[in-house]
């Protein structure tokens, strides 16, 4: 499996003058520490677009001009060579990304995708798979790129061709040949294809693309024209009548910035989509869209040659396919036009880490599978296997709880770091303090409610369709709806299995709606986790002979149920207070975890199903465990799933040592994917009784 070192340049003038300073940060695979480079001069780089704009002409001559402005400075050189060398030493590709600060803008306009090689003026220095290039770009708000598995995406094809192109001086969109190609193109990925417009009569308008995107897709191929005006980009879509609707780069980067379920990947395969190199590359459609949250844009730089982009296109996607690597298909699908005079045309603009818009469930980046399953199914067979349900279990039903988290930031104008906005503890614990506890709850209610019924609307009864639903029976009713129509929902998944004890982190119904819909007998219990009990039914002390089993199994909510406000771990400070009444309360009559859940904790195999590493809920989760009686006894059969999260998350070499660091000497092996993942795998793997 290829290993990457990860090299992120950034340049920022300055003063006024040509003179910029450099800086860069290598990260090496197997290495935990950074490499910071820095030049001890600033650099100086003569650069006039106009000069450089003429020279493209012959791309040739740009690259090597290019090259002699940035190699020329023996510190850069020096950079340079150190950066390559240390790739080389550790057997692994370079991954460049480029990132020119705001107060060297002028220097998004250099066509640095036609740089040569500097120990080689003849050779372009980005059309092989020994070095990848993207030009990195933040977006404006930092959601994350929960990644989807390969085996799920899908494509969808978009072509305008105004009836009136011809009154505009530009030529009419070959519609058949284009939808033609974008299918050639993306046959190779094998994901589900469709087309717009789709029928005759339909038109390619901005809202028809916003109303099929809602529907959730991963890649977009734009063919459209795509021109610049005062230095203000367009694409030319089509109005309701059919004719031009010149679409502006702002018009459409609010548009993609208002999706839940934003695209991974948009080909614009259209001219000019990427700025023309003029210095206003930033007003282009590639950048606007990258920094209105998409992960990737792969756009064109220039008037590209429809014989370049049938010559690169299936090559790309090809590529792609082999392991999802945007920038390095794009490096091999450039080499393959390198002889054209158009080769440097099309850019990548990224703000992903690792370069990847899809995973292979079950395996990490470096190739590793998870080979825990023998061990979980014989934990199953003997009663012996524990489930952890984390927050993330909701997302396939009604999105992710950091979705949530972001709403209410900006509906409360939350005053901390944007990286901070979608992490719900954060938020609440700024909620409840600024106004009150209920306040929180209520809000946060009332937003899961408008999220159910927006979902689940045709399924549900009218009384559950109002402002004021029973929230508990609107899960209900739309879990039923839900498993329902999944063959592998997780709860019905989960359900099925010979589990004797749930532990529950969130704070509903469905894993207890699953059970008796399994024909179970379930029972639940809320964690007294504060000094004073919580006044509920939700508890078996009455019933002093109960033992969970598989028949009677138990939910155990450990942070709480939404039957009971006061119960629910929700801001910081109830984490907090959580470990702190844990510990304090630990010999309490009765107990604050009840035996059989301890023994679970401390000497079965547990499955944590639908965290992050970084989640208040995973920290705290943890630290109670390991602090159980028994744990040392634990035999090497902790099942961790972890969801793959390019802003979050770390790599899996870092997360396996981070857990290590846990669990101690127990041998921890991560499931990189989504639970859904983990448990249709567990469901289809499972042997038969």
């Amino acid at each position: 499996m290829t290993q990457f070192a990860d090299f992120e340049l950034s340049i920022h003038r300055r003063d006024t003058s040509n003179v910029y300073s450099l800086e860069g940060r290598l990260s090496l695979p197997k290495d935990d520490a950074d490499q910071r480079f820095g030049l001890e001069k600033p650099l100086t780089l003569s650069y006039d677009p106009l000069d450089f704009e003429n020279l493209i002409e012959i791309p040739e001559d740009y690259g090597k001009s290019l090259a002699e402005k940035l190699f020329g400075d023996e510190g850069v050189r020096e950079m340079w060579a150190t950066v390559t060398s240390a790739a080389k030493a550790a057997s692994a590709t370079l991954r460049l990304r480029l990132l020119i600060g705001p107060s060297a803008a002028d220097l998004n306009g250099v066509y640095w995708e036609a740089l040569r090689d500097p120990k080689d003026s003849a050779a372009p220095l980005f059309t092989g798979e020994n070095l990848l290039f993207s030009r990195y770009l933040s977006a404006s708000e930092m959601r994350p790129v929960n990644l989807r598995p390969q085996s799920a995406l899908r494509a969808l094809i978009f072509v305008a061709n105004p009836t009136d192109l011809a009154e505009y001086k530009l030529a009419a969109v070959d519609v058949a040949g284009e939808i033609a190609r974008g299918r050639e193109a993306l046959a190779k990925i094998q994901t589900p294809l469709e087309v717009l417009p789709a029928a005759a009569g339909e038109h390619a308008t901005l809202n028809k693309l916003m109303e099929r995107l809602r529907d959730g897709f991963d890649i977009v191929y734009f063919a459209a024209h795509g021109t610049l005006a005062n230095g203000e980009p367009f694409l030319w879509l089509e109005n309701d009548e059919g004719k031009a609707d010149k679409i502006s780069a702002t018009q459409l980067a609010v548009r993609m910035r208002e999706l839940a379920q934003q695209p991974r990947l948009i080909v614009l395969a259209s001219c000019q989509s990427a700025g023309k190199g003029n210095g206003q590359t930033l007003q282009a459609f590639g950048p606007r869209l990258a920094q209105a949250g998409i992960p990737a844009v792969l756009a064109m730089q220039g008037n590209i040659s429809m014989e370049s982009v049938k010559k690169f296109m299936p090559v790309f996607f090809e590529e792609l396919l082999r392991d999802g690597q945007i920038d390095r298909a794009l490096a091999v699908a450039r080499g393959v036009i390198r002889d054209a005079h158009d080769f440097w045309m099309p850019v990548l603009f990224m703000r992903l880490q690792n370069g990847k818009i899809w995973y292979v469930p079950g395996q990490s980046d470096d190739g590793e599978e998870f080979e825990q399953w023998p061990i979980i199914f014989t934990a199953l067979e003997n009663e012996k296997c524990t489930p952890i349900l984390g927050q993330e279990i909701y997302e396939p039903m009604m999105g992710s709880w950091r979705q949530m988290a972001a709403a209410l930031s900006a509906k409360y104008d939350f005053p901390l770091a944007s990286f901070y906005s979608d992490l719900l503890p954060r938020v609440a614990q700024y909620i409840s303090s600024k106004f009150d506890p209920d306040t929180l709850s209520n809000n946060l209610e009332g937003q899961i409610r408008a999220t159910l019924q927006r979902n689940f609307m045709a399924d549900l009864p009218d009384p559950l369709k109002t402002p004021r639903a029973n929230l508990l029976q609107l899960f209900t009713a739309a879990g039923a709806k839900f498993r329902e129509r999944e063959k592998y929902e997780q709860h019905k998944v989960l359900a099925s299995l010979p589990i004797r004890i749930y532990i529950n982190t969130n704070y509903d119904d469905l894993m207890f709606d699953a059970l008796k819909q399994a024909k179970k007998d379930p029972q639940r219990i809320i964690c007294q986790w504060r000094s004073e009990p919580f006044e509920t039914e939700l508890t078996y002390n009455s019933e002093q002979d109960y033992q969970p089993s598989v028949e009677r199994p138990l939910v155990y909510h450990l942070f709480g149920h939404l039957s009971v406000p006061e119960s629910m771990v929700l801001t910081e400070d109830n984490y907090y207070e959580f470990l702190m009444g844990f510990n304090a309360n630990k010999k309490r009559t009765p107990a604050v975890i009840p035996p059989a859940v301890l023994r679970a904790l401390a000497d079965s195999t547990l499955l944590m199903l639908g965290f992050d590493l970084d989640d208040w809920a995973f920290q705290a989760l943890f630290r109670m465990v390991m602090v159980q009686p028994g744990t040392a006894r634990r035999a090497s059969n902790i099942g961790v799933q972890i969801e793959p999260d390019d802003l979050h998350n770390l790599n899996p070499q870092k997360a396996h040592k981070y857990l290590e660091k846990y669990f101690g000497d127990t041998k921890t092996q991560i499931y990189w994917g989504k639970s859904q993942d983990f448990l249709r795998q567990l469901a289809e793997k499972r042997p038969t009784v």
